[in-house]
């Protein structure tokens, strides 16, 4: 990854692009959803976007548009593993680092809390710099600290994490056009993506990862969803906004500028440019 470094974003970008969408890269008149993310990567660059990816201050940050009320707990925040007073959590919580995406540790019952293990994922991904991975730009400067949020499920001794689905709505100009559920995380068949319409048909595309044929449920919350989504991407060109749902009570999850960092195919590939119609770009500055 080293060598990559010296790159321009541009160039980097034009390159990776090239490797997983196997086309050329076009900044000049973007026109389908994964160009789109790479032009708002390089040309819309608002300080407010590092506060919203960070995990720790982008608690505040949407506290303040929607209400404390949706925010999941914080039990504590740390800038090293070793600092974490374990003695002092609950039974049951999430470890999570504030910089990346993929740094998190669920602990369900701390007698068999693996700390070792913990330890090791913490530490590595606290080394990352998520920005060199899709030079995705607001991660560059966000601090890299780890925090403890309390463990939410439907039920206290539920210890199965995939029946915890996340919804993500995707927020096109600060308007809601579709929803994804991750589903399957931690099933033998693995991860899958499903796409919903405003109205929770099941969209006719895949992207990168398979669907559920059958759909899935709609949230009992969705249009209180709906709401808290626009009110959150209000002046944004494209955010997904991400909920979960428990007992009938709504939880935010994260802010993401670029989901799949722009670079997820999509099946057919005609939705790429779909999508990417629903997307004004912002006048280069």
């Amino acid at each position: 990854m080293g060598a990559f470094h010296a790159w321009t974003d541009e160039n980097y970008l034009k390159f990776k692009y090239r490797l997983y969408i196997g086309k050329k890269l076009n900044l000049d008149s973007p026109k389908s959803f994964n160009e789109k993310l790479q032009w708002l990567k390089l040309y819309d660059r608002k300080p407010q976007y590092t506060v919203m990816v960070d995990k720790y201050d982008a608690k505040d940050y949407v506290e303040n548009v929607i209400g404390k009320e949706y925010i999941i707990p914080t039990l504590g925040v740390w800038d090293s593993f070793e600092e974490i007073d374990f003695d002092a959590l609950p039974n049951q919580f999430v470890l999570k680092c504030t910089h990346d995406s993929g740094g998190v540790v669920i602990c369900h019952d701390k007698r068999a809390f693996d700390k070792n293990k913990a330890r090791k994922k913490i530490n590595n991904s606290l080394k990352n710099n998520y920005y060199w991975m899709g030079r995705e730009w607001p991660y560059k400067d966000v601090k890299p600290r780890i925090i403890a949020e309390d463990f939410i499920s439907e039920t206290e001794d539920d210890l199965n994490e995939s029946d915890l689905n996340d919804y993500k709505l995707m927020c096109f100009n600060g308007t809601v056009k579709c929803s994804f559920i991750c589903s399957e995380r931690y099933s033998q068949n693995g991860l899958h993506v499903t796409f919903f319409d405003r109205d929770w048909n099941v969209m006719p595309f895949e992207r990168h990862y398979p669907s559920v044929k059958e759909g899935l449920p709609k949230p009992q919350k969705y249009e209180e969803m709906v709401a808290l989504a626009e009110k959150l991407s209000a002046n944004i060109p494209f955010v997904r906004v991400d909920f979960y749902e428990v007992s009938g009570k709504i939880y935010f999850g994260e802010l993401t500028l670029y989901p799949g960092s722009g670079f997820e195919e999509f099946t057919p590939e005609e939705w790429d440019y779909k999508l990417g119609s629903w997307l004004n770009l912002p006048y280069k500055e």
